[in-house]
């Protein structure tokens, strides 16, 4: 009688394991397809949301940049109004080199009257003139910002005593 309990038990268990098996060969196929859908979403999700950042920031850069129509072509920027447009702004000249995206060398140079300002730097100067002194602000740390620097207008400061400038 033992042994017929226990033929019965092992016949038992192996039918329940066939069933079971059964049943669960399709649910893990579809739970396959579903993990490779889900993995091809979130690829696609991760370089949407790069593309869209990237989007985002171009679209920055485009308003920070200093346009104007036609004006730029014919007005005339002698040294005295370039130097009157940064005094109005309450801008230093390296600040004002950040805004038109020149050296602040060429600045100087406009504002002494040695070389004057390319057609796209008269435009960005005409359109300098159209803003106030706050918006010119703004845009200064902006732009400041974007390039990686601390704030606009301080120094690299004074090295202290017995510091070296250059490695030995």
């Amino acid at each position: 009688m033992g042994k017929m309990k226990a033929t019965i038990n092992s016949e038992i268990l192996r039918l329940v394991k066939k069933e079971v098996r059964n049943a669960f060969f399709p649910i893990s196929r579809k739970v396959r397809t579903m993990e490779l859908k889900l993995s091809g979403l979130s690829k696609s999700l991760a370089f949407l949301g790069r593309t869209a950042k990237e989007r985002i920031r171009t679209e920055e850069r485009e308003k920070l940049r200093l346009e104007a129509t036609s004006e730029g072509k014919a007005s005339r920027f002698i040294p005295g109004r370039i130097r009157n447009l940064r005094k109005r702004l309450g801008i230093s000249q390296r600040e004002l080199a950040l805004l038109t995206g020149v050296s602040r060398w060429a600045v100087v140079m406009w504002e002494k009257g040695k070389f004057k300002p390319s057609r796209d730097n008269k435009a960005a100067l005409v359109a300098l003139g159209k803003l106030s002194k706050p918006s010119a602000k703004r845009m200064i740390t902006a732009k400041a910002r974007g390039k990686g620097k601390a704030k606009p207008g301080k120094g690299k400061g004074k090295k202290a005593k017995g510091e070296r400038r250059f490695k030995k």
